[in-house]
């Protein structure tokens, strides 16, 4: 037998993979929909809870501490414990989140339900790559992490989308209430299809070892974890930018009318999206992720400093917005890749627990910064920051390959 021939027989079925890879998607849906569970109903809750727009921004900051707390810990649970448990725990308590929103009767009852919805939020990333990592196999994992993004892009897409039309046919209360039967829905899809996300078994691990407890925190060690930390970081504040302020900011740049506004941030996630697909091609070759991922974002800072200082015809915007995200989408597979090329073997939850707690953070940053340049009517100085972050992004990914290399290299 050749070694073309005996790759491809023990390359597992497409059927398997693509099984895992939907399932985990479909998780990932939910995770990204539950970050705007709120958000789009903001001038419905403004008047039932008599708060003001600084406290319902709070419930966010609520949210996105605990997710952050939670990702980092969630890791361990998923090395030790397995994935499946630890992700049937997440999508029950967002489900639940978004029920006690609906039934709830003042302010401090949704900041208590927004602290359950970061719970089940925080586990998803350690769960996803723990699994796409372990049951996908390696040729069809630049695929997986393709659709894992288109899928969170979607999820962002879906919940307003979902939630204002129900708002304004019913009530909010509606809204929050479909959102938990949605969320309740996958969990009872993933919990019929569990056979598929069970992880093979390994040889059992040596626990009364004097060196176990070392063991489980070298990870922490390892330079190129942080450096993917710091790397995500910086990408949440991008992501922050993109979907809070970009739009608004762009509006009186180049005076564009409110319905092109509106349209702006979903052509740019379904650019995202596209662009996610053909960068599933290009991750197929693991060692220029890199260079990929300085290709996207390289090409997104440029058309960003386009937006910020040329003048453009409102009509442009949008389509500006959709080349920035299909640059952004080019470099998510590989972006993604950098992770687990910097993962120990058995350490891949603890890795994404602690890289994607990065994510977090920089999102409940970004708001303090770029919300006061809004303030002050500085939209140049918005998107100036923007290009000045997706740069930053660039040096980040070849300083992630140097760190990895610097470890690998003969003492």
């Amino acid at each position: 037998m050749t070694a073309v021939s005996a790759t491809n027989a023990t390359l597992p079925p497409l059927r398997q993979d693509a099984g895992v890879i939907g399932l985990v998607g479909l998780a990932h849906l939910i995770s990204h929909f539950s970050q705007l569970l709120l958000a789009p109903l903001f001038p419905w809750l403004k008047d039932a809870l008599n708060a003001s727009y600084v406290e319902l921004g709070f419930l966010m900051t609520i949210f996105f501490v605990t997710s952050c707390a939670v990702q980092a810990a969630s890791g361990f649970l998923v090395d030790r414990h397995g994935p499946r448990p630890v992700l049937f725990a997440g999508l029950a308590l967002v489900g639940t989140a978004a029920f006690g929103f609906a039934a709830s009767t003042s302010y401090w009852m949704m900041a208590g339900f927004a602290v359950v919805a970061g719970l089940g939020n925080g586990v998803f990333h350690p769960v996803d790559y723990t699994l796409l990592n372990k049951r996908v196999s390696a040729k069809r994992l630049g695929h997986a992490y393709s659709v894992h993004g288109i899928t969170g892009s979607l999820g962002w897409a879906l919940a307003p989308a979902l939630m204002v039309p129900l708002a304004i046919a019913y009530s909010w209360r509606v809204a929050l209430a479909t959102a938990g039967v949605l969320a309740w829905a996958v969990l009872v899809v993933l919990l019929s299809q569990r056979h598929q996300l069970a992880l093979p078994r390994t040889a059992p691990a040596q626990s009364h070892s004097s060196k176990a407890p070392e063991a489980t925190f070298d990870f922490l060690r390892i330079p190129a974890v942080w450096m993917c930390f710091a790397f995500f970081f910086v990408y949440a504040v991008v992501l922050s930018v993109v979907q809070a302020f970009a739009p608004e900011a762009a509006r009186h740049l180049h005076d564009v009318p409110v319905a092109l506004v509106a349209g702006c941030l979903t052509v740019y996630m379904v650019c995202s999206a596209g662009g996610m697909v053909l960068g599933g091609f290009l991750a197929a070759d693991p060692t220029r992720c890199e260079k990929i991922v300085a290709a996207g974002f390289g090409m997104a800072a440029v058309v960003a400093l386009v937006i910020g200082l040329a003048p453009l015809p409102a009509l442009a915007i949008p389509v500006m917005f959709g080349a920035m995200g299909f640059a952004s989408g080019l470099a998510g597979p590989s972006r993604d890749l950098l992770v687990k090329r910097s993962t120990p073997e058995n350490a891949s939850g603890r890795v994404f627990g602690i890289v994607y707690s990065g994510l977090d953070i920089g999102q409940a940053v970004a708001p303090l910064l770029f919300g006061s340049l809004m303030d002050h009517g500085h939209y140049t100085g918005v998107w100036l920051g923007l290009v000045a972050a997706q740069a930053l992004l660039i040096t980040s990914a070849f300083n992630v390959r140097k760190a990895r290399r610097t470890a690998l290299a003969p003492a």
